[in-house]
């Protein structure tokens, strides 16, 4: 189906581009990050910069903003041309960035993140009323409804990214990139950042906007600009782009279908909940079948991740029972949870999933040292030959053992966190948001996986924030709000969008 979207009006069709990158190429030790980057932005638009990782996207930023410098290739900033030795230069020539990771410092002000590096001083004091002045009417203008003296800390994430987005309007940017904006924002508050992205473009300012979610792109932007291994390989308005047409060109294949499902049809129930209670929690009761992949969706507070956090034994139950074929279980840590054949993938896998400083092999040893080891000692050589079978099967892509989990992918760090939990022989296997922060071919290589577990005979329950997976993949769909289930979507093949949130809202 093809998407359209009325023309809003904002970009302008003709005259001089505000940015223009030509031929840029850019190498680093045995990789070729950039091969020919081709990329021009306009006044008043926002235009989307997708590809999966590793396709130069975050290169050819950083070119830009002056974090690297090209090996050849042009760059025009308003027609002329330029070659930013900084990032400084970069913003005083009116180029901003907000990146996936905050830089504001959480202990300081708001006002004080605003002015940090470029303070207005009296004889070395910094001079608090003209700050004031300054930043309040821009805070104004966002929504923002607090006061400049507020700390950092105590904010939203939401909040916190429009304070990066006021401090690049201080700045006076001409041109505002934004990496992955919407990864921690509820629905509500992208709509609300939506909103004001529109009313920044609508006075000139250029968006370069970059994310793995593909809905946003096409609702959000005016262009779409594909990578991949680092070439530029189409630049398109995004009325002319399919959903299809764009992945296909993402990944540099033909896909059969964007949400794989073939696998056998789920059996005899194996997995029950019933009724499993916590604070501000349910109690909530249902059933999986063997084979069968329950989607769990619902808006942001709803209780998902917290329903499987109780499950897991990660947070206390104050009443309810577990079942898993057939036998009652006693769950009062994640220990338990995991000796019971029940495992849990946590959204948020880089700092409650993996030890990103310590190796993948031994991220993938973690809760399986118990079985490998004898009168206290580790058998390595055992060690070493499950972890090369799990990679083999699931086929993770690794430089070795000792390879650092911090440099992997953001799918293979899932991958990872699969292979570790079948060697404990998980029986459920809950994935919390398994495809956030990663790119449309590591997605579909999720979906496959996600297929054969369920295939095994596994109980699959996902929970997602984005409709079109959660109705792609799933069996069946359990619809959240306010710590309770709110309603069933039996075939989610023929549901809509609107089902959903007619669930998630009433």
């Amino acid at each position: 189906m093809t998407v359209s979207r009325p023309d809003n009006g904002r970009a302008e069709e003709t005259g001089r581009p505000l940015v223009r990158m030509t031929a840029v190429r850019k190498a680093f030790p045995g990789v070729q990050a950039v091969g020919n980057g081709e990329f021009d932005l306009r006044r008043g638009e926002i235009h989307a910069l997708v590809g999966e990782n590793g396709a130069g996207k975050s290169t050819l930023i950083k070119i830009l903003t002056g974090v690297h410098q090209p090996d050849r290739g042009t760059i025009e900033i308003d027609g002329q041309p330029i070659d930013f030795r900084s990032p400084i230069e970069a913003r005083r020539a009116g180029i901003s960035a907000i990146h996936q990771e905050f830089t504001l410092v959480p202990a300081m002000t708001v006002r004080a993140n605003l002015f940090l590096g470029r303070e207005r001083t009296h004889r070395g004091i910094i001079d608090n009323n003209f700050e004031r002045t300054q930043c309040q009417p821009v805070l104004n203008r966002l929504g923002l409804s607090i006061d400049s003296d507020t700390l950092v800390s105590e904010l939203t994430v939401a909040q916190q990214q429009l304070v990066e987005v006021a401090r690049a309007l201080l700045s006076d940017c001409r041109v505002l990139v934004m990496d992955e904006p919407t990864a921690a924002l509820a629905p509500r508050e992208v709509e609300a950042l939506f909103e004001i992205l529109r009313e920044i473009t609508g006075r000139g300012i250029g968006v370069i906007f970059i994310s793995h979610r593909l809905d946003e792109i096409f609702e959000i932007g005016d262009r779409i600009t594909v990578m991949r291994d680092g070439f530029t390989i189409d630049t398109r308005s995004s009325q002319n782009y399919t959903r299809r047409q764009l992945i296909e060109q993402m990944v540099g294949r033909s896909l059969e279908d964007e949400f794989p499902r073939h696998r056998p049809a789920p059996k005899d129930i194996c997995f029950v909940v019933r009724n499993l209670a916590g604070p501000g929690l349910g109690p909530i009761s249902f059933a999986v079948k063997r084979g069968e992949v329950l989607g769990l969706a619902g808006l942001m507070g709803a209780g998902r991740t917290e329903l499987a956090r109780l499950i897991f034994g990660a947070d206390p139950a104050i009443s309810g029972e577990v079942e898993l074929d057939g036998r009652r279980l006693s769950i009062s840590s994640p220990r338990d949870a995991i000796r019971s054949g029940i495992c849990l993938l946590t959204e948020d896998r880089k700092r409650q999933g993996l030890v990103l400083g310590a190796s993948v092999e031994e991220n993938f040893a973690l809760p399986n040292l118990r079985s490998w080891s004898r009168f206290g000692w580790i058998n390595k050589k055992k060690e070493r030959s499950r972890f090369a079978g799990r990679v083999a099967a699931l086929s993770i892509r690794v430089t070795g053992p000792d390879q650092p989990a911090e440099h992997l992918s953001g799918g293979n760090q899932q991958k990872l966190l699969v292979a570790r939990w079948l060697e404990t022989d998980s029986k459920v296997i809950i994935f919390d948001e398994p495809t956030r922060g990663i790119d449309v071919g590591a997605k579909y290589e999720t979906y496959l996986l996600i297929n054969e577990l369920a295939a095994q005979g596994k109980v699959i329950i996902v929970i997602s924030s984005e409709l079109p997976e959660v109705l792609g993949i799933s069996d069946r769909i359990l619809v959240m709000r306010e710590g309770e289930i709110s309603g069933e979507i039996s075939d989610p093949k023929t549901a809509k969008h609107e089902d959903v949130m007619a669930l998630a809202v009433s």
